[in-house]
């Protein structure tokens, strides 16, 4: 099997209770039915734990949770920034800077495709609602319920791993990306304009803002685990990009 990381959230300890990491478990479960070996990447390790953990690996899951602190895109947060954690910043943005540096195959989940863009000197829209009236991506249906549409740009990466332009998806995210970082494109939008997906041509690296983890009994969440998994199979035994 082709161990792939998988990025863990950090709680902080409150009275009684200790400091803690978790994940749901939607993204180990997406990661083994698409044949990969998820290995857990907790908030908190040092740096040689978290090199060691890249030597290990052969690609990177970067999964969804609270908000970047504003201050790593040098913005001051705004009124409804939420479950910030300095551990998990510190954890993900070395993981996935790691993971580019060599080469090895990244798909970013909401939080996650927001962070990657972060790590590459991108900046967020720290509440969508306040950019684009009337938009809602924040459903109260059930997780795995599909409540709006998204079009990825025709011939894109996250077009032809999706095996469509066109389809559904959930939506679970107050924050979107705003400047784009460095050598990451736009592929795909919600109806509203908000950016649901993010690539870097002729690099595997993929961001989607909803949540495929909780979407695979659907064609197109599947594809991309399996694309990720793949990935990591072919590439992760590949020297770094020159």
């Amino acid at each position: 099997m082709v161990p792939i990381g998988v990025t863990m959230a950090f709680a902080a300890g409150d009275g009684g209770r200790p400091a803690r990491v978790q994940v749901n478990a939607a993204y180990v479960r997406a990661v083994a039915e698409a044949g990969g070996l998820p290995v857990l990447l907790a908030p908190g390790a040092g740096t040689a734990v978290i090199e060691g953990w890249l030597e290990g690996i052969a690609g990177l899951v970067l999964t969804g949770g609270g908000d970047i602190d504003p201050a790593r895109y040098g913005e001051a947060p705004h009124a409804t920034v939420a479950g910030v954690s300095a551990e998990r910043d510190a954890l993900e943005l070395a993981a996935v800077r790691g993971a580019l540096a060599r080469g090895l195959p990244v798909l970013a989940i909401c939080r996650g495709m927001q962070l990657l863009n972060v790590a590459l000197g991108g900046s967020l829209i720290q509440h969508v609602p306040e950019w684009f009236a009337g938009s809602n991506h924040q459903q109260e249906e059930a997780r795995d319920a599909v409540t709006h549409d998204v079009r990825l740009t025709v011939g894109s990466l996250a077009a032809e791993v999706c095996g469509t332009a066109a389809f559904a998806v959930n939506s679970m995210h107050h924050q979107a990306l705003g400047r784009m970082g460095e050598g990451l494109v736009v592929s795909g939008h919600a109806l509203d304009g908000v950016i649901e997906a993010c690539e870097m041509p002729g690099r595997p690296v993929l961001g989607v803002q909803w949540h495929p983890e909780e979407l695979t009994a659907r064609g197109e969440a599947r594809r991309l685990f399996a694309w990720a998994v793949a990935e990591a199979g072919r590439r992760g035994d590949a020297p770094p990009p020159r």
